[in-house]
């Protein structure tokens, strides 16, 4: 077993006390007698005691739910019950807000696109009620499908909001992503509405998706209305309504979301779909108002923040923008290059709006650590108190240019969850200390455990991440799989009743966590098991390499061949003396028995739109697998970087 991680930062006595985790703490001894002598000791309630716990995160953060005939009407995985008899509202407990603080600043929007935008809360709740309004004129009604392709800016979250509010379903692609796609998704659930964009600016350059748009909505069988938000000055495609149009009728004074069973849909969500259709996931009302709730305690938001994660409208982080929302901060919304007209651009948005709290892909923070960027030097930083980072594990060097070189006081908490259940399984906690490489702890209420191949849970070392006890926002199924097969295939098939998500964990003897990548990308060397991301920290460690991306071909019969791909930094040469380099640096770093057989260059590592690398795709391209087949390329940010790969796979093909 390893020594501990170094600390990085701790909180102060002082700091630590006016979290929201300490006042939920506080709150359990006074109005339920409970008291804990550690964080460990809370985690062990909360996964124990479901329905204490969960019912505790209702009444501490006052939401609004009818009563309940049980708080688990089934304690099972798949298929619990949550909450039966309920009924609950998600734009409810948004809008709220709009009651008590009206002039208050709800967004922000900075975009390439459009000008910035500043809207209260009482604008937001207006221009929702209105859509709400069009909605129901345009015949949409409570469980029809709502589907959007749009940017990630306040036209977004308004429809989103509206849809909610009348009982709809709501669905979301950006509009970068590739029409096969779009409508992989979209066909799925067939939607009665879609609203779009017909272009955007990006880098400075206007991308033009009036033609593509157009295809999907005609590709759309059962599309009753299209509605167009404009960019330009052109005018709407024939048999499009214009969003003004859409929000132009006053709403009834006595508006109100409509209050739904604690399981009634709220949006559809996709799994990355990097080969196949992609998995609708449907979440509830209920499980993400729950979820919502309970994540504001390990984030530490409430009213008084004005918080931003750098997010396409295609990745789950658009959705838990929400979460911040919920609980009254200001939420300042990214539209455009992260990287246009430097790497500070973003980092300008977070000093000008006085940004409490920052996240972004891990991409992003190593980026501007290989960069050489220094946002504490350049900007005023002294509003920024958290940090926030997800989308694959973001190295312990990352995490110590963020204390050099963004701020030295500041809580730098990563997560690590996923798409399919809207949440984090790891992540922060306000109190606690910040070790190099690690998040901080398990979430609460999730019984987040690391497993080996016999099922059994493992502490201090990788295993499989696991959910041993049911979710609120876990998914409610997903759309058409009628007899439940293609969820249990995707999470219960290997220990039955339990969650497997694919991902290896480690646990740490000190209660925080370590990712290392995917498990299904494993590699395994001569016996011995190991996860990519443990390799690309070390090589990514050398100041010649941008970016990584390793594979391990078995082939039966014949010893593996793991190729390692890097993407090198402008000037740098990939010769022997670099070869060796990074030879030497994983020799040392990590075994000599994952010393790779070839190092080859890239100009890009294929990435999903959310950012993580197609391990798995290039894999299976590389033993053989058809490249039509193997990857989705409407799925991928970078689809050109694909051939490349296939054109490796084909050289070595023909050379045997």
């Amino acid at each position: 077993m390893s020594e501990p991680a170094p600390i990085l930062w701790t909180p102060t006595p002082e700091r630590a006390q006016a979290t929201a985790m300490a006042r939920f703490i506080a709150w359990l001894e006074a109005e339920r007698g409970l008291r804990f002598d550690d964080y460990q000791s809370l985690w062990d309630w909360s996964v124990t005691d479901l329905e204490g716990f969960w019912t505790a995160i209702v009444d501490f953060q006052g939401l609004e739910l009818t009563p309940w005939e049980a708080v688990l009407g089934r304690r099972t995985m798949p298929g619990a019950e949550w909450f039966p008899g309920a009924q609950v509202s998600y734009p409810a407990h948004v809008l709220r807000h709009a009651e008590d603080r009206p002039q208050a600043t709800a967004l922000i929007a900075w975009s390439e696109t459009f000008e910035r935008q500043e809207i209260t809360w009482a604008q937001l709740r207006d221009q929702v009620m209105r859509a709400a309004a069009g909605l129901r004129r345009l015949g949409v009604g409570q469980g029809d499908r709502v589907v959007a392709i749009l940017p990630n800016t306040p036209h977004t979250l308004v429809a989103f909001l509206a849809t909610a509010s009348i009982g709809a379903i709501w669905s979301l692609a950006a509009p970068d992503m590739g029409p096969v796609a779009v409508l992989d998704r979209f066909r799925q659930i067939e939607p009665k509405l879609l609203i779009a964009q017909d272009s955007y600016i990006l880098a400075g350059k206007r991308i033009d998706r009036r033609e593509v748009v157009s295809g999907i909505a005609d590709g759309l069988e059962g599309l009753a209305h299209r509605i167009h938000v404009p960019a330009t000055d052109t005018p709407a495609p024939d048999g499009w309504s214009l969003w003004d149009d859409l929000l132009a009728d006053p709403p009834a004074p006595d508006f109100a979301p409509v209050q739904v069973p604690f399981d009634h849909p709220l949006w559809i969500v996709y799994s990355s779909g990097t080969t196949g259709n992609p998995k609708p996931i449907v979440h509830g009302h209920g499980g993400l108002v729950l979820e919502c709730a309970k994540s504001a305690l390990h984030m530490d938001l409430g009213a008084q923040d004005r918080y931003a994660w750098l997010t396409s409208s295609g990745w789950i982080m658009w959705n838990a923008q929400l979460f911040a929302l919920m609980q009254g901060a200001a939420v300042a919304m990214f539209d455009g290059a992260p990287h246009h007209p430097d790497l500070l651009h973003v980092w300008r948005m977070v000093a000008q709006e006085r940004l409490t709290m920052f996240g972004a892909g891990a991409a992003f923070f190593m980026g501007c650590q290989k960069a050489g960027v220094r946002p504490g030097a350049a900007l005023d930083l002294s509003a920024l108190r958290s940090v926030g980072s997800t989308g694959s594990p973001l190295s312990p060097e990352a995490y110590e240019w963020i204390y050099r070189d963004v701020k030295s006081d500041v809580w730098l908490a990563p997560i690590s969850g996923g798409t399919d259940l809207a949440g984090a399984f790891v992540g922060g906690n306000p109190m606690l200390p910040v070790r190099a490489g690690e998040m901080q702890c398990r979430y609460l209420g999730n019984a987040t455990r690391a497993f080996d191949e016999q099922g059994r849970e493992v502490i201090g070392q990788v295993g499989e991440l696991v959910c041993t006890e049911p979710l609120p926002s876990m998914p409610l199924y997903f759309w058409g799989d009628e007899d439940g097969a293609r969820l249990r295939d995707a999470y219960f098939d290997t220990y039955p009743g339990v969650w497997r998500h694919g991902d290896w964990i480690e646990i740490t003897p000190e209660g925080g966590a370590i990712i290392y990548g995917r498990s299904d990308a494993t590699i395994n060397r001569q016996g011995l098991r190991l996860g990519s991301s443990e390799i690309y920290r070390a090589v990514e460690a050398l100041d010649e390499v941008l970016d990584s991306l390793v594979v391990d071909l078995e082939f039966l019969g014949r010893e593996s061949f793991m190729p390692l791909f890097v993407v090198l930094a402008p000037g740098a040469v990939l010769d022997d003396a670099l070869r060796d380099r990074i030879n030497a640096r994983i020799r040392a770093d990590v075994s000599p028995r994952f010393v790779p057989n070839a190092i080859e260059q890239v100009a890009e590592v294929p990435r999903t739109l959310s950012g993580k690398k197609l391990e798995v795709p290039v894999k299976k391209l590389l033993l053989g697998g058809d490249p039509d087949r193997v990857v989705n390329r409407d799925s991928m940010v970078n689809p050109d970087s694909f051939d490349w790969f296939v054109d490796y796979a084909a050289a070595r093909a023909a050379v045997g």
